[in-house]
């Protein structure tokens, strides 16, 4: 067996004023991502959200189903989101197989019994970033190449923030239930991340931040507007935010971050807005 998983229980805002920062870090920080020859999972019960990874470096991992989701196979009640971050590797999907270089996608719609990821070349693996979400209805598997994402540049040098933003598994793109999957890169001299910063009590979201110097950090935001925390954040590293929360960071130097989201509304534009000069 290869396939790994805890479980994170959802938080009250009332509660995690009081938390410290062990307690914290406990409770929303996913590090453990990015072991070799394992997958590794964490499954939230906000929305039920599966954030996790794959690394196949000497052997092919097959993705098997797990006690919390009572089901024969992984994907008999949800569907998948992957986006490979390492070098090229592929996913066989019931026998079919993609092959997906860095920074490619591939959706999995609800109902494949069989997910094996492997990696072209051992010595220099593939990295699958994984997210998996309740599913209602089975969409076609698809891949996302780099040609097919939706761009958007947004902020400014001024305000420290600008950056590209991408679109790999929205309903734009590829046909989707609920999850929603995309890329965002700052740009030279900037540091901040969705900066106006935002809650959306619709959906929640996982950040996995990737492409940070071993010696530099990411320093993420989380929190009610009126009562923000932080946690200091490495690369290969995700954080659960809960729908009340903001989700916002700055690093000490480039990096880049995948966005996954899930919940009732799939207009990536429905978000609450806070004020700067208002976050406290």
């Amino acid at each position: 067996m290869n396939t790994f998983y805890s479980s994170r229980y959802a938080s009250s805002p009332k509660d995690v004023k009081t938390y410290n920062t062990k307690r914290l870090r406990e409770e929303f920080l996913i590090d453990t991502l990015m072991e070799e020859d394992k997958i590794n999972l964490v499954y939230s019960h906000f929305d039920r959200y599966i954030a996790g990874s794959a690394v196949p470096k000497n052997n092919s991992l097959v993705l098997e189903t797990i006690d919390a989701l009572k089901s024969e196979f992984f994907l008999e009640r949800r569907e998948l989101g992957i986006i490979n971050v390492g070098e090229e590797g592929s996913v066989f999907v019931d026998g079919v197989e993609f092959t997906l270089a860095n920074k490619e996608a591939l959706y999995v719609g609800q109902g494949n019994k069989e997910v094996i990821f492997s990696s072209k070349n051992s010595e220099n693996p593939a990295l699958f970033y994984i997210n998996s979400t309740p599913a209602h209805k089975s969409y076609p598997t698809k891949k996302i190449g780099k040609e097919d994402v939706e761009t958007i540049e947004l902020g400014s040098p001024e305000t420290a923030n600008a950056r590209t933003l991408r679109k790999y598994i929205v309903s734009n793109v590829v046909d989707v239930c609920q999850l929603q999957m995309g890329m965002t890169t700052l740009k030279p001299g900037s540091s901040w991340n969705t900066m106006p910063a935002h809650v959306h009590d619709r959906r929640m979201e996982v950040y996995f931040y990737f492409e940070i110097d071993p010696n530099q950090a990411v320093c993420h935001f989380m929190g009610e507007p009126q009562e923000t925390r932080h946690i200091w954040m490495a690369n290969h590293q995700a954080v659960i935010s809960p729908p009340w929360s903001i989700h916002s960071g700055s690093g000490t130097s480039s990096y880049s971050f995948i966005w996954g989201m899930a919940g009732e509304n799939l207009d990536y534009g429905d978000m609450d807005h806070c004020k700067i000069n208002e976050l406290k």
